[in-house]
């Protein structure tokens, strides 16, 4: 680990908008996937199951990487696992550009989630938040969410616009290529975000585990980040098609989207800038409730196209807000030597939810033709994750007291 205090402000910086160029560059395909759900679907001769698993395998694959990949960041360094993220990210979205069979397609999730989990936002605002001080790791986590949610915001009509003039295939391998400019900005984050488990055995992962596991808090935290998952990966992989169904244009989709990335940005810097002023785990429940009632009125009002870009403004002040918060409470209560691992196991709780609700959401589509059932099950699991956060101690546990002492 970095001391900021030590490490000139320039190399800190410099890193810093490196990492927040690779969140930007690798997150905002992979999040705005499902505007190619209607195309392919459609030109392929599949059912939303076939597009649905494939992006529920993608999401299972993040989720088992991620605390991989965050324990060989830890102690070996971030900028490798980055650069391996990257090239996974390039070759999985060119395959999904080429391959017809539904089954291979299926298979290509496996490749695109290893690619997120070892090049995306999760390893980098975990990286990030070791070269900073404590007064500013919210802010920063913050920073790199909400470059995160910028390259959503983007992705989305740059996605759209290519369905429409190149097509879906060409313009999935077109976004695999984009995927090398992560690679020079890697150089930046090598310079300051060191091993900071160097050294450390097998059995000190396992205590750290285990010392983890026990502590209420961080429990809480692992089960509540399962609704976060299961909230965005269904919004996002079937709310595109859900616009066209309801007769929408597929324009309506493609900007649902990118809303939901552009007021992240801006949810992404309230919630860091809250996690410094005010209780984190009061701002999370807020922020699981808050989603309950959003959901909740979207259900209940007429579909229109002001209440879709309406619904998705509204989610994306709450979508990725919960990260900072999240990350820095894994922070504050188990100290940050093993951060990239613990924080890594708790996103594969987010991803186990998101593997579900992106699952789910296209099972029981192609079952019933409706997505109404899966729309009041996130309702009911805002609600839970609002009640779960509120036993969390906000001190540092048995962990973090520690690796202090």
């Amino acid at each position: 680990m970095v001391d900021e205090v030590t490490v000139p402000a320039k190399k800190v910086n410099a890193a810093i908008l490196a990492g927040c160029l690779v969140a930007f560059l690798s997150f905002g395909f992979a999040a705005t996937f499902g505007i190619f759900l209607s195309p392919m679907s459609e030109a392929l001769g599949w059912g939303r199951e076939t597009f649905s698993l494939s992006v529920a395998v993608q999401v299972l694959s993040w989720g088992i990487m991620q605390p991989i990949a965050g324990a060989v960041a830890d102690r070996f360094g971030t900028a490798r696992v980055l650069a391996f993220g990257a090239v996974c990210l390039g070759v999985g979205f060119a395959l999904r550009g080429i391959v017809t069979d539904p089954t291979l397609f299926i298979l290509t999730g496996i490749l695109v989630g290893a690619g997120i989990g070892a090049g995306s936002f999760p390893i980098v605002i975990g990286a990030l938040g070791k070269i900073v001080s404590e007064e500013r790791r919210s802010f920063i986590l913050g920073l790199g969410t909400a470059a995160a949610s910028l390259g959503m915001f983007m992705a989305a009509p740059a996605a759209t616009t290519m369905i429409g003039t190149i097509g879906w295939s060409s313009a999935l391998i077109v976004i695999g290529a984009s995927f090398a400019l992560i690679l020079p900005g890697l150089v930046f984050i090598a310079r300051v975000a060191t091993p900071s488990a160097t050294g450390s055995s097998a059995t000190d992962f396992g205590n750290a585990l285990g010392m983890a596991f026990r502590d209420r808090s961080y429990l809480c935290l692992f089960f509540g980040f399962f609704v976060c998952g299961f909230h965005v990966a269904f919004i996002q992989t079937h709310l595109p098609a859900y616009v066209i169904d309801v007769g929408m244009a597929a324009w309506i989709g493609g900007w649902s989207l990118a809303l939901i990335g552009l007021f992240n940005v801006a949810g992404s810097f309230l919630s860091g800038w809250s996690g410094q002023v005010y209780s984190k785990k009061w701002v999370l429940s807020g922020i699981y409730f808050a989603r309950a009632v959003a959901i909740t009125a979207f259900m209940l009002v007429p579909v229109t196209e002001f209440s879709i870009l309406a619904f998705s403004a509204v989610m994306g002040l709450l979508w990725l807000s919960t990260v900072p918060l999240t990350m820095g409470l894994v922070a504050q209560t188990q100290g940050l030597k093993f951060l990239s691992t613990l924080a890594g196991l708790v996103f594969l709780s987010h991803q186990t939810g998101s593997f579900l609700g992106a699952w789910l959401g296209g099972r029981i589509y192609d079952l019933n033709q409706d997505y109404t059932p899966m729309w009041w099950t996130a309702v009911a699991l805002g609600l839970l994750a609002t009640l779960l956060h509120l036993p969390i101690r906000e001190s540092p546990g048995p962990l973090a007291l520690a690796e202090e002492s």
